[in-house]
């Protein structure tokens, strides 16, 4: 029996294990109901449907056991969902964010970090940052969005290293060719972040650590803390990772760099859900960030196995319009400008351009990603990796979507209060 998009989960009423269980776990290992014993108002002892109690235990496709316990109550309709996103995270399934700007909103971070590890009981137990990514303005290797970074690499770096957090480079320019791969700036960065101190990464979930799929022994490791995957200072090693377009630029960093974990872009505009498939099953790829337009293919991404699913990283927040045709050209106008070719801008023929971004419009969009669905559908369906765009934005917009997507209501006010409101504050 499945619930709303296929959650994996069993149901009080009829219960039944979900055919997508098998699908994603191998193999159901056992399963038990428990009812409890009550005494009915004539004195005997029947078994209660009221309050039913069950369990059941699976094996991952890494070995991994996961046990989920649900308290049910007979008033629930058949059909309702068995699980939410704290029951997730409860067994160990949390929501990790890809935040933008790693060299465009430095001075932001900086203020935001803080607040963010030092009161968690103002943010979502199931949310995580899984990484920052950005390029400085003046690398010719970065793409998706004309460089405007100008935080120095080695603020960055010891920003990132002193939350633990995984550093993703942009290097996303679709246009390279032999000659760029010599460029002094991108080389420069990648032997910068690949020397993480400790040089192994942190785990995200139980099969993906923050970005790195163990391509050695496909395995991965486990979230306890432990002298491999944590620095003695208690902070949690990292792997730093490329968001990468061209394949020439990733060769050659796997060659000469290769402590990188690799994340295929989604400029690569990638819409047939085929070829993101086949995409998945590029080894070299740890996620893979389809174009925005597959996000509610959800009879398609229910089909996906665990290890797929693990490496989908969905871009949540796009503005761009559904129906745009000129999505690839406009990204490789960017390539140009930032090879430093005479290219004029690409003109959007979207009647909503001349506007730029505005998320109230985004959250309108076919593509776009809701808390509630990550909520919902996302995290219960095996999804885990969730990317937010912004890097061309203003860093009062990056708050807003931090506020939206990670921020308990009842603590929001008290995040903008220790990012920059206080009661001189004047906007006119």
């Amino acid at each position: 029996m499945k619930d709303y998009e296929g959650r994996e989960a069993v149901y009080l009423l009829d219960i039944e294990a979900d055919p997508d269980l098998d699908q994603t776990t191998e193999r159901l290992l056992a399963y038990l109901v428990v009812f409890k014993d009550t005494s009915d108002a004539d004195g005997s002892n029947q078994k209660s449907m009221k309050s039913c109690q069950y369990k059941y235990v699976v094996e991952c496709w890494n070995s991994v056991s996961i046990v989920f316990k649900v308290e049910e109550r007979m008033s629930m309709k058949k059909g309702q969902a068995s699980g939410s996103a704290a029951e997730f995270s409860k067994a160990g399934k949390k929501a990790y964010f890809h935040l933008p700007g790693l060299f465009e909103f430095l001075e932001f971070y900086r203020v935001f970090l803080p607040v963010f590890f030092e009161h968690r009981e103002y943010f979502y137990d199931w949310c995580e940052i899984g990484s920052l990514y950005g390029a400085p303005g003046d690398c010719i290797w970065g793409g998706g969005r004309v460089g405007c970074g100008d935080a120095g690499p080695q603020e960055v770096k010891e920003l990132t290293d002193q939350y633990g957090i995984s550093a993703h480079l942009t290097f996303s320019n679709s246009l390279l060719r032999q000659e760029h791969l010599s460029d002094s700036m991108g080389n420069q960065l990648c032997r910068m972040f690949e020397s993480v101190p400790g040089n192994k990464p942190r785990c995200c979930d139980s099969k993906v650590k923050n970005g790195c799929v163990d391509r050695e022994n496909n395995s991965s490791i486990g979230r306890e803390k432990n002298s491999d995957t944590w620095r003695e200072d208690g902070v949690p090693a990292v792997r730093n990772g490329i968001i990468i377009t061209s394949d020439l630029l990733m060769d050659y960093i796997h060659r000469r760099y290769p402590g990188f974990c690799f994340i295929s872009s989604t400029t690569k505009v990638i819409t047939d859900f085929s070829a993101f498939r086949r995409e998945l099953d590029r080894p070299e790829f740890s996620y893979v960030v389809p174009d925005f337009r597959l996000n509610k293919h959800f009879d398609d991404l229910r089909e996906l196995n665990r290890p797929e699913k693990d490496k989908t990283e969905f871009l949540v927040n796009e503005c761009c319009d559904f129906a745009c045709l000129e999505r690839r050209q406009c990204y490789e106008a960017v390539s140009r400008k930032a090879l430093g070719e005479d290219c004029g801008d690409h003109i959007c023929a979207s009647k909503d351009s001349a506007e730029g971004y505005v998320f109230s419009r985004a959250m309108k969009n076919p593509g776009f990603i809701s808390l509630q669905d990550i909520q919902e559908v996302y995290l219960p369906m095996g999804f885990s990796q969730f990317k937010i765009e912004g890097r061309s934005l203003g860093s009062a917009m990056i708050l807003e979507f931090l506020l939206y997507y990670m921020t308990k209501p009842e603590y929001q006010l008290n995040v903008r209060e220790a990012i920059y409101l206080d009661s001189s504050l004047d906007l006119f």
